[in-house]
């Protein structure tokens, strides 16, 4: 029964717009309905000419802001990255993002172009408000021994690569002076931290010899800012 009025509604429906068609046909309304539609759409479309001017006066910008500090309106920081992934990276990768009063740290299997990832695994971990205004020591040597733990959690399913060691991507999500694509200088702290003695400290230099005193086989590090661009 209820799928009976079900399709009698539907048919009502169906019946009303198209006699109100009918109707908008009749009077000629519908016909200047789509002609103010027409129009309307021909007077918002941006033609492609315009378009190409608009990106070319965007990447004039984004050279000029390059070139120098204050050069442009459009602010630009310089990644520091030459080259970017192949597609036939293999082996196990780490990654840090320090962002808040949260950190995660991910680890990815890549098996090249035709395995890509392989399996990946994450943890997060909240940050004690206590080190959050206490010393760059403090807080670094307790990333570090988060990270030391899940590196111990690597199981056999994760296959570093004959003669390679871990690979550790560190992103750190505040304010600073990116030098380098493994270094960069604090400028300023936000989201709740003010631990005073890490301002204007390498924050790379500081997880590095966090990660040498907790004794974790990681040695190298790619340090960015803004790798989502990459």
């Amino acid at each position: 029964m209820g799928k009976v009025a079900v399709v009698c509604a539907a048919a009502v429906c169906a019946g009303a717009a198209l006699v109100v068609r009918h109707r908008m046909n009749s009077s000629g309304k519908w016909g200047k309905a789509m002609l103010i539609l027409k129009e309307f759409e021909e007077k918002c479309s941006t033609p492609i000419s315009k378009l190409k001017q608009v990106a070319d006066a965007l990447l004039v910008e984004m050279h000029a802001g390059l070139a120098s500090e204050g050069g442009s309106k459009l602010k630009m920081l310089i990644s520091y990255v030459d080259n970017l992934p192949t597609g036939d990276e293999r082996g196990v990768f780490y990654a840090l993002d320090l962002g808040g009063t949260n950190f995660r740290v991910l680890r990815v299997q890549l098996g090249g172009k035709e395995g890509r990832v392989v399996k990946q695994e994450f943890t997060e971990v909240s940050i004690p408000p206590h080190l959050m205004v206490s010393t760059s020591n403090e807080l670094f040597d307790f990333i570090a021994a988060e990270l030391a733990k899940f590196v111990a959690t690597e199981g056999e399913d994760f296959r570093v690569s004959p003669g390679k060691q871990r690979e550790l991507g560190f992103t750190f999500s505040f304010p600073v002076k990116q030098t380098s694509i493994n270094s960069g200088t604090l400028m300023t702290w936000t989201k709740g931290f003010a631990i005073a003695d890490a301002v204007g400290q390498d924050v790379v230099a500081e997880l590095t010899k966090a990660l040498e005193r907790e004794g974790v086989d990681i040695v190298w590090l790619l340090w960015s800012m803004i790798q989502l661009a990459h």
